[in-house]
């Protein structure tokens, strides 16, 4: 505990003095970012693959290059974003300069998850850093490998005076969440953040969460099959199912099911050949426990498994399973399943689907399949979530311009991109006011009347526009 908080008050001293606060110091930490990438993708590409079996190509894709991307898209953007932005005056404060400033939040806490454990830590870390931000960073424990390496190599490229790495499990994490922070970013479990909450509550933290949920697969009217179902097997099952974003279960009709089921072994056997468990291409269960709930999970499911189904206990490996006839009060549709087990369960219209999906909490993303714009948009009218994509998973969190974050029970606030910034940012409202028109300013002053009254409010209400002929999307 003692050392958590000589680490808290080094970070606090640098961040008093002002050093993160110029633009030149908040680029060059970001170029270091980069060069951590670019020097040790290696030692990335081992860490993940000891901790995950992550094959290197979803390592290449999820881990590095959607991070460097949005290093890139910030390091481009960053001094447009810091610059003041001007608001509207009137007639009080029409010689006022009016505007909104950032301005770094201190010291933040920024709290992985252990499935994306280099990503989602360091894109948070991109937003913090743009931001003019100190912080602290505590990897998942689950994947050691990569907990360890962030350890070692954080300090080697950013300055040691403004950021740090602690390591450490549930009980470290505790002691970590009793010290005052100004912002804590959380990814992880929605049992997870209550507990997150609480803590920040004593300090009155504002807190960011980026949580899971079962996100919805909505599959409905005219779609190419074939390619639906390549990218549905390949949204669910990268990183062997265990993505937040993953599609957690599919809503179709009967008769689309039916014809999906063998394109679905199809694309499952050109992908990973006819034994999974051999493919270098599917990656494994992070822990023991996990692989036990997993098995639970599918035992406890009174569907019927038409795919996969196999497990190996000793290598972790669990087959891309598919299980039919889910009802909706199945052991399969209470948690967010977060591994290699797709239900499907049929529909007999959108509005059943819809209806579905908004009896359950809000996802972090949903998914429509069809090639119907129709259908596409009104999913997109009739639901609450996340993100949505149409006719594909996964894919929308990789654009840095997106906000990527929750909504009710999948999260708070978000990030990526500028809005990484925004998070780890105080918008301050700023008015410089000179000496002139004090003419006018009696008017506010004791002893009050009505007529200086009615001058007073005609000066300063907002004058109202029409909004005939207005469009609303």
């Amino acid at each position: 505990m003692e050392c958590q908080k000589l680490v808290l008050e080094r970070l606090r001293t640098a961040f008093r003095s002002g050093v993160t606060i110029p633009l030149n110091f908040r680029l060059t930490q970001l170029e270091a970012l980069m060069l951590l990438f670019e020097d040790n993708e290696n030692l990335i590409l081992e860490a993940l693959h000891e901790d995950l079996a992550k094959p290197k190509f979803e390592t290449v894709l999820s881990e590095i290059d959607i991070v460097v991307n949005d290093l890139c898209y910030t390091i481009s953007n960053l001094q447009t974003w810091m610059q003041p932005t001007n608001v509207g005056t009137n007639l009080a404060t029409k010689l006022d300069d009016c505007f909104v400033r950032r301005e770094p939040l201190g010291v933040v806490l920024i709290i992985g998850a252990w499935n994306y454990p280099l990503q989602l830590i360091l894109a948070p870390l991109i937003g913090a850093i743009a931001a003019g931000n100190c912080a602290i960073l505590k990897p998942s424990e689950v994947s050691k490998a990569t907990e360890k390496l962030l350890a070692e190599l954080i300090p080697k490229y950013l300055s040691q005076d403004c950021f740090a790495v602690l390591c450490g499990g549930a009980e470290e994490t505790k002691l970590l969440l009793e010290n005052r922070f100004d912002h804590i970013f959380y990814t992880g479990s929605q049992s997870v953040a209550r507990c997150i909450l609480q803590s920040a509550a004593v300090h009155l933290t504002p807190v960011t969460l980026e949580l899971g949920g079962k996100s919805p697969c909505l599959i409905y009217g005219r779609l190419d099959m074939k390619s639906a179902a390549k990218r549905l097997v390949w949204a669910k099952f990268f990183n062997a199912g265990q993505s937040c974003v993953a599609p957690d279960y599919v809503l179709c009709p009967v008769e689309t099911r039916d014809l999906l089921i063998p394109l679905i072994k199809e694309v499952l056997e050109s992908f990973y050949g006819s034994d999974p468990q051999q493919s270098p291409d599917l990656g494994r269960i992070v822990t023991e426990k996990h692989w036990n709930y997993l098995t639970e999970l599918l035992e406890s499911s009174e569907g019927k498994v038409v795919i996969g189904g196999d497990s190996i206990k000793e290598t972790r490996y669990f087959a891309p399973t598919v299980v039919v006839d889910v009802a909706e009060t199945d052991a399969l549709m209470k948690e967010e399943i977060f591994g290699p087990i797709l239900p499907i369960l049929t529909i007999k219209s959108l509005d059943e689907g819809i209806a579905f999906i908004n009896k359950k909490e809000k996802p972090l993303a949903v998914y429509v399949f069809s090639d119907e714009p129709q259908i596409v948009t009104t999913v997109l009218n009739g639901t609450s979530s996340g993100g949505f994509c149409s006719n594909d998973g996964i894919v929308h969190m990789t654009l840095p311009g997106l906000p990527f974050g929750g909504v009710g029970a999948s999260g708070m606030g978000n990030y990526h991109g500028r809005w990484g910034f925004e998070t780890f940012s105080h918008k301050r409202g700023c008015m410089l006011r000179g000496w002139g028109l004090e003419r006018v300013n009696v008017l506010r002053y004791p002893p009050y009347n009505e007529s200086n009254l009615s001058w007073l409010r005609w000066a300063t209400t907002a004058k109202k526009k029409s909004w005939a002929g207005c469009s609303v999307m």
